[in-house]
């Protein structure tokens, strides 16, 4: 075989279809988020100063003094790295202290920090669908990846349910129930799905659960830090903490660092701890990073007014667009999907959008979003100033109209 052949030509046919992924090179500046450096492929070009739009540092954490103030203590005292995996001389106070601080936070008994978002869902599910004796994982039909690729190396058998639909879980939960009423079950979804920013019903799911005696594995990745009264995510804004089994988080998101945790019972986060593959040889995060997410955990249970700012600019974003006509998601979350519709025209717009007006949107192509509803996914930030929204306003409308790109006259759901 060419092995070279046959590279090239299978990224030149997914350069062709428009879902070929090229880098931005953003260069964050300290103290003034969401501005960043753009720097151009032609490194004989300054760097572009641009408003950044697609950020999952959702609250500006990243950037907030008191963690910048954790971090740099813990590695002048510390250095870098934890010098091992968990298990072996890699289990530091900032681990321990943090992972006590979330099982506060969720009102959990336990809580396992794990190297990212990512591996906490995959070390959870790929764990328990393996070890619990002929289990069956029920999955909502836009879990992450990291999900599903969970449950692929636990060769758990699966069954898929439509989104957010408890009608179609149930029907799938009673005919497991009917086979075998003690078979293990495991139902899985996420709070906030991150590309359409809709939510879960929660509620209903939990119910399905408890008359059907299967665990409930919830991804709050996009939630924590931003709901509930101490940021606690979808699960505490809904009174729901006690009902949900595993919750998995991230700090990479809303706390504005990098990692992933699960927080549960003892027993189900002391499983997954002896058993998870991913976890056991995993070198630990570095503990300077592990006090930073502390600070930030810590700041963010105690500054309400940030989610408060938060959610106001969103609104106003979202107000604004669909007064535009500009193709919006409807959803109840931060998350403001506007939907393009074509891959070439998504990267071409978002060219654009970065060359004439200093803005900073990534293009959201397939394998990401389904074909036909590739767009911009828009993440307002506390940190958003009125000019800078009404500048992104503007300028999404000059882009619209110079690419003839759909209107709608009000909101459309996902994929109408």
């Amino acid at each position: 075989m060419n092995y070279n052949h046959f590279l090239e030509e299978a990224l030149e046919a997914w350069k062709t279809s428009g879902n070929y992924r090229y880098f931005a090179h953003i260069e964050r500046l300290y103290g003034r988020f969401p501005v960043a450096l753009y720097h151009t492929p032609d490194a004989r070009l300054p760097p572009q100063e641009v408003i950044v739009w697609c950020s999952n540092d959702y609250l500006g954490m990243g950037q907030n003094p008191d963690v910048l103030d954790a971090v740099q203590k813990n590695f002048a005292k510390g250095g870098t790295g934890a010098g091992g995996t968990r298990n072996i001389s890699g289990t530091t106070p900032s681990h321990q202290r943090l992972e006590t601080g979330l099982s506060e936070l969720h009102q959990k008994d336990a809580s396992l920090i794990c190297t990212s978002g990512y591996v906490a869902n995959e070390a959870a599910l790929g764990t328990l669908g393996a070890k619990l004796p002929n289990c069956v994982i029920f999955s909502d039909e836009c879990n992450h990846a990291s999900m599903i690729q969970g449950i692929r190396l636990s060769r758990a058998e699966k069954h898929i349910f439509k989104h957010n639909c408890p009608k179609d879980l149930r029907r799938l939960l009673a005919d497991a129930h009917a086979q075998d009423p003690h078979r293990p079950k495991i139902i899985t979804f996420e709070s906030v799905y991150s590309m359409d920013g809709d939510i879960a019903p929660i509620e209903e799911f939990c119910d399905l659960a408890k008359e059907y005696n299967a665990l409930t594995f919830i991804d709050e990745v996009h939630a924590i830090g931003l709901y509930g009264k101490h940021g606690g995510g979808i699960t505490e804004e809904l009174g729901l903490q006690d009902r949900v089994d595993l919750i998995s988080g991230t700090f990479g998101k809303a706390f504005g660092l990098v990692g992933g945790y699960l927080s549960g019972s003892f027993l189900l986060i002391d499983f997954i701890r002896s058993f998870a593959s991913s976890f056991i040889f995993t070198t630990a995060l570095p503990p300077a990073i592990m006090a930073g997410a502390y600070a930030s955990l810590h700041y963010l249970k105690n500054h309400p007014e940030l989610r408060e700012s938060h959610q106001r600019n969103v609104k106003t974003v979202k107000e604004g667009l669909e007064n535009l006509g500009v193709p919006l998601l409807l959803n109840q979350s931060h998350i403001v999907p506007v939907i393009v519709g074509d891959a070439h025209l998504c990267r071409t717009a978002a060219t654009y959008l970065l060359k004439h007006h200093n803005i900073y949107v990534q293009p959201i192509n397939y394998p990401t979003v389904p074909i036909g509803t590739e767009r911009f996914r828009i993440t307002p930030s506390p940190l958003h100033t009125p000019q800078m929204i009404t500048d992104l306003l503007e300028s999404i409308n000059d882009t619209w109209n110079t690419f003839s790109l759909k209107r709608f006259p009000q909101a459309r759901k996902a994929y109408a």
